[in-house]
């Protein structure tokens, strides 16, 4: 007679713990826009000269903000703190014309470091506006690209800040009626609200290509195969960093029991590897990998030394540079030949 396998014994979080290792996301970090925006920072203040003005954040992370400054870069929260005669440089995140007029205005020069991603959405606005649609933009409230993209056709549209928000909806006319949406946001959840709004609006037409940004969409899948896995995930990325906050909430959706958002590895709390085994690591779209290896250093001195990478896609865009700068650089190589 066969004798009926014993059942494998429950893992206790002490043996999870013993058998420790990181699984490591990629795609993970800067995206092509972030590198483009950080790269035209970096060249006009190598090109021109320090100071070199960057009208908010150029990307929401904090040690890139740092190290920008540390180079020349000042950061300011509106146009009119430039002074006259200077370069401003527009962030990744997108302005609306209101603010290249005001950059005319204070008579500056411009760089547009707007990614191109956004533009496109930038552009969608217009069209849609001109064809004289209800646009229903899917963000959230107060975010420079909400802000920007808004500024496009601000009598058009309306802001649906996720799910809950749909019933408070009006529009002129429902068969006439698109959305669009911030592209660094939570996949799952603009679906959710796409549906919602379905559900009250069964012609709304949508744009001719998803808005959520390849990158964020790649990221989010990342992360979620290494939620079902990992009993912890660190997302490396600041918390005014809309994609990186979304990367905690798409990694505990997945079924990770904890996860955490963290600018650099000395705001991991020991506490938080209790019980855990498996530790997923990731970052944001705006996240150099130097703060990632910074996290796997941490924890491989605490006995995390065996690093799996878990890849979700791979990734080749890249973008040209700002038209200013790819201009000037020209102008200047030109120049430099005829010495």
């Amino acid at each position: 007679m066969t004798s009926s396998p014993s059942p494998t014994p429950a893992t206790t979080p002490g043996e999870a713990a013993s058998r420790r290792r990181v699984l490591l996301a990629a795609p993970r970090g800067y995206c092509a826009g972030v590198d483009r925006a950080v790269i035209a920072v970096e060249k006009a203040i190598e090109q021109y000269g320090a100071p070199v003005y960057v009208r908010h954040e150029i990307v929401h992370n904090k040690y890139v903000v740092k190290t920008l400054e540390k180079k020349g870069a000042i950061f300011v929260e509106e146009t009119e703190e430039v002074p006259e005669g200077n370069i401003v440089i527009f962030s990744a995140h997108g302005v609306a014309p209101a603010v290249h007029e005001e950059a005319k205005r204070g008579k500056l020069a411009t760089i547009d470091a707007t990614c191109p991603l956004v533009t496109k959405v930038h552009k969608e606005a217009v069209r849609y506006a001109n064809e004289d649609y209800d646009i229903l933009l899917i963000g959230h409230e107060g975010h420079e690209e909400v802000i920007g993209t808004s500024g496009e056709a601000p009598e058009h549209i309306t802001l649906v800040d996720g799910p809950k928000d749909v019933e408070n909806v009006e529009v002129r006319d429902p068969d006439k009626v698109v959305w669009l949406s911030q592209t660094t946001l939570s996949v799952d959840e603009t679906m959710e609200t796409v549906d919602a709004l379905k559900g009250r609006y069964p012609n709304l037409l949508s744009p001719p290509s998803d808005d959520i940004c390849y990158a964020t969409q790649n990221r989010q899948i990342a992360v979620k195969q290494m939620g079902a896995e990992a009993d912890l995930v660190i997302v490396v990325g600041s918390k005014n960093s809309s994609n990186s906050v979304r990367l905690v909430e798409v990694a505990l959706g997945a079924g990770a029991r904890d996860a955490h958002l963290v600018d650099y590895a000395d705001e991991i709390d020991e506490a938080w590897l209790e019980g855990v085994g498996t530790v997923g690591v990731t970052s944001g779209a705006s996240v150099p990998d130097i703060l990632v290896h910074g996290v796997l250093d941490w924890l491989a001195a605490r006995g995390y030394e065996d690093v799996e990478t878990l890849t979700a896609a791979e990734e080749s865009i890249h973008f040209s540079l700002p038209k200013e700068l790819r201009r000037d650089l020209r102008a200047e190589a030109k120049a430099a030949t005829e010495d």
